[in-house]
């Protein structure tokens, strides 16, 4: 649930940077080949904005959120193959006093040790439903990958209820990590921990404090993306896109910074590396930024996307240093927003939502689901189309809750997932074009794709 601030007009300002990466670049993308098998998960309720995760033996996990009611839709199964719709599961989520609602946001992860992790946002309202607070849950279900798998064997927690927003989940081995945006006051991302498989958690350290500059550049002021542990040097990773410090705070949320913070020791003390910086209110955060790591190599690969461009960068020093930035998309994805990234053994998936109008606010842009690959540190990309048809038609908005209505069917994000013993991809994305509700209007359902 993003719910940042309406970025306002630009201006021309001219500022001072102490730190400065490169300018972008093209890279060499061509028209690729690959085939994928387009699957709908249909749902009665609907669904959009869906993560996916495949662990070590195959096993594929898929969320959705809940369009007409309230909780997050879970579907397992073998990659390959079509997953078996599980229920919701945040659904059993009770605290005494409130009334709890899931589905805000999700985000899933399938760990070494074969359980399933998943993180949402809720919703804890009173008993008479005038107010309410937004929390974040923690699940954690062991034997995911077998054939009798259920959610009520999972254990389901709220770990932070004073106001929270954008959650992220990922673990190394037992340890398992939350990312969060504080919504309440400071937007700063806090971060919990779990040393027992994702069953009991604590707070450590928060990726944008005591980072100078950065930090200035970030509180009251940051799109967070993802957070990835990995698995080779036990480092932990949160990106975020920022604005400038005295320029923007709480009033544009064009933010022209891409970071990446490290940690090293568990979450407790983090270190922020700018990946990339554009001229003042360039929005790179159309919507989140987005980070994977070869867990077979340990390098890290970042994207974004101003709204026309995805861009990506690379770094094989645990993100000490970063690649120039090179620009992906090509024809017919001249405007490609929601970057979603995946790497494996020296081959890296990008995946964006991408149309052949010049903008993404055209009310004719035509949209379609794209892949582009590379196994040469991003020199050069083919981009294929995954879709077999449309997923949606009109804007795209990227503006969180100020979106208007009709505009944000698609939600803030999808997903893409490699699986480890093929090499393939999974890309799970919402399309509003295959059923409607009971007044006519577009229903967004999910679409798993895989590659043939």
């Amino acid at each position: 649930m993003s719910t940042h601030v309406r970025r306002s007009p630009a201006r021309i300002l001219t500022i001072a940077l102490t730190l400065l990466a490169p300018a972008g670049a093209f890279a060499a993308t061509t028209a690729g080949r690959l085939g994928f098998t387009n699957t709908p998960l249909t749902r009665p309720e609907g669904d959009s904005e869906p993560a996916v995760a495949i662990g070590r033996d195959g096993t594929m996990a898929v969320t959705g959120l809940n369009w007409l009611t309230f909780g997050t839709n879970l579907w397992t199964g073998t990659f390959g193959s079509t997953p078996t719709f599980r229920g919701i599961v945040d659904g059993a989520l009770q605290k005494p006093g409130k009334r709890i609602f899931g589905g805000g946001d999700a985000d899933v992860d399938l760990g070494a040790t074969g359980t399933l992790h998943a993180s949402t946002l809720i919703f804890l309202a009173n008993p008479t439903l005038k107010a309410f607070q937004l929390g974040v849950s923690a699940i954690a279900c062991r034997d995911a990958g077998s054939p009798g798998f259920a959610i009520s064997t999972c254990t389901e927690q709220v770990i932070d209820g004073a106001g929270a927003d954008r959650q992220w989940i990922t673990s190394d081995g037992a340890t398992v990590y939350i990312s969060y945006h504080d919504a309440g006051n400071s937007s700063l991302v806090h971060v919990q921990r779990s040393d027992d498989d994702g069953f009991t958690w604590f707070r450590v350290g928060d990726p944008i404090p005591a980072q100078g500059a950065a930090t200035g550049a970030a509180t009251f002021n940051n799109d967070q993306g993802n957070l990835v542990a990995d698995p080779v040097t036990h480092n932990v990773y949160a990106i975020y896109a920022a604005g400038e410090p005295g320029i923007q705070k709480g009033t544009s949320a064009a933010f022209n910074n891409v970071f990446v913070s490290r940690s090293s020791d568990g979450g407790k003390t983090w270190k922020a590396t700018l990946v990339f910086h554009a001229p003042l209110f360039t929005a790179l955060n159309n919507v989140f930024p987005a980070l994977a790591v070869d867990p077979t190599s340990g390098a890290l690969h970042a994207t974004w996307s101003d709204g026309v461009t995805v861009s990506y960068a690379t770094s094989s020093d645990a993100g000490v240093t970063w690649s120039t930035a090179v620009a992906v998309n090509a024809a017919p994805a001249s405007t490609a927003v929601f970057p979603a990234i995946a790497a494996r053994a020296g081959v890296v998936d990008l995946a964006y939502y991408g149309t052949t109008a010049a903008s993404k606010d055209d009310p004719a842009a035509v949209w379609n689901v794209y892949l582009a690959q590379t196994a040469n540190g991003g020199r050069s990309f083919t981009q294929s189309t995954v879709s077999t048809a449309p997923n949606h038609v009109g804007p795209i908005c990227t503006e969180g809750t100020a979106c208007a209505a009709g505009t944000r069917n698609l939600l803030d994000l999808f997903e893409v997932a490699i699986d480890p013993a093929t090499g393939r991809a999974a890309i799970v994305y919402a399309d509003d074009l295959l059923t409607t509700d009971s007044t006519g209007a577009p229903l967004p359902q999910l679409v798993l794709a895989t590659q043939r």
